[in-house]
Order: structure tokens, then C-alpha cells, then sequence
């Protein structure tokens, strides 16, 4: 079982930046692929960015160059580094853990065993 957490959301205008934290409990991420998904009001949850248990990762096409994911073993965090900010970015951002080893990054939800509860991120123009 792996319990995750997700802080460090919050209101930024257009062009800002945040970063996302995702601090898991009750087991080690080390050897699991993690990722980053987001739903906003009205549509379904999307896959954003992903990472591979040896660090390879993935982007959606709507976050590739703005957007950086990457895990920290040591304190069993992931992390999602989002700039520049567009107004359509706004939604709830949950954190999903594997749960086992993946080689190949993805951004399919149902290759994710665990989630977080999400955090909100809003961008105002």
C-alpha cells in the first residue's frame, strides 16, 4: 500500500510558476513509475506527465516544455515543476503511484494503482 499526498498548489496569474510536491507513505516510490494527472470541472482526468522507474519520462503534448516531473528516492517525493502558466492549466492535480516497476513511461490511468487526493492549481489572465 502507498499513501500519497499532494501540496504546493494554489492561484498564480498567467506566466507564473509552481511546484508541485507528492510525498508518499507506506512504501518505498523507489522502484515504482509515478505520474502526474489533472481534471478540470466537466471533463475527465487527463495524464500530463510520467516517470519511469529508472527516471525516463513523458509529457501530454498540452504541458511538453513547460512542465518537468521528476522523483526524489531519498525522500519518497515526487515532484512537477509547472511554468508558465496558462489560464486552461487550471484544474485539481493528483499524484499516482504504480506500485511496481515501469519501464516505460505512461500516461494511462489505468496502468496507476494509487492516487492522491489532488491539489488545485488556479491561473487567472
Amino acid at each position: 500500500q502507498v499513501q500519497l499526498v499532494e501540496s504546493g498548489g494554489g492561484s498564480v496569474q498567467a506566466g507564473g510558476s509552481l511546484r508541485l510536491s507528492c510525498v508518499a507513505s507506506g512504501n518505498t516510490i523507489e522502484r515504482s513509475g509515478m505520474g502526474w494527472f489533472r481534471q478540470a470541472p466537466g471533463k475527465e482526468r487527463e495524464g500530463i506527465a510520467g516517470i519511469a522507474t529508472y527516471g525516463t519520462t513523458t509529457y501530454a503534448d498540452s504541458v511538453k516544455g513547460r512542465f518537468t516531473i521528476s522523483k526524489d528516492n531519498a525522500k519518497n517525493t515526487l515532484y512537477l515543476v509547472m511554468n508558465m502558466l496558462k489560464p486552461e492549466d487550471t484544474a485539481n492535480y493528483y499524484c499516482a503511484a504504480a506500485g511496481g516497476v515501469v519501464i516505460i513511461p505512461t500516461l494511462s490511468r489505468g496502468r496507476y494503482t494509487y492516487w492522491g487526493q489532488g491539489t488545485q492549481v488556479t491561473v487567472s489572465s
